[in-house]
């Protein structure tokens, strides 16, 4: 069984890959709303890790989790404007990238939630709210694709059959 170190070293190195990642889809993306959701998911990650090397530094220091406050932030309503979906190209490096997205998105709630299940209650309390703020990343990418798709069938004449 892994320990409380190395199970918050792992979510640190999560955390980091994901803010890498949406640091350079930000810095990829032609649109300048798009841009600005990748680099909001990028600023969230880095939130993230902060508060996970808080609570490791504290750990190492006490050999005691204690979370601090910390609740997901609804990302996606703020964000998600007009602007921002009409921007992303249907085929272009920010379609990619919002996929990207979703599996790394998908593959951090799912560690979270498996470490949650394997860790004592103070722990698991942690892994939960970061699961949580990593399903408030997923909607936003979800929502962007689900725009994405509808306008590939529109402009594709790829209508769903009902």
């Amino acid at each position: 069984m892994e320990s409380v170190e190395d199970v918050l070293k792992g979510a640190i190195l999560l955390e980091e890959r994901g803010r890498a990642f949406y640091t350079h889809a930000a810095g990829e993306a032609k649109s300048p709303g798009v841009r600005e959701v990748f680099a909001l998911l990028a600023e969230e990650e880095e939130k993230h890790k902060q508060y996970l090397a808080r609570l490791l530094g504290d750990y190492l220091r006490t050999g005691q989790i204690r979370p601090g406050s910390g609740t997901p932030l609804e990302v996606s309503a703020a964000v998600l404007t007009d602007e921002v979906r009409k921007a992303v190209e249907t085929a272009g490096f920010e379609a990619a990238a919002i996929y990207a997205g979703m599996a790394l998105e998908e593959k951090a709630i799912a560690f979270y939630t498996e470490k949650a299940k394997q860790a004592p209650p103070e722990l698991a309390q942690i892994y939960q709210g970061l699961a949580r703020w990593e399903q408030t990343h997923l909607e936003l990418l979800m929502a962007l694709d689900e725009e994405l798709r509808k306008r590939i069938w529109y402009e594709r004449s790829f209508w769903p059959l009902d």
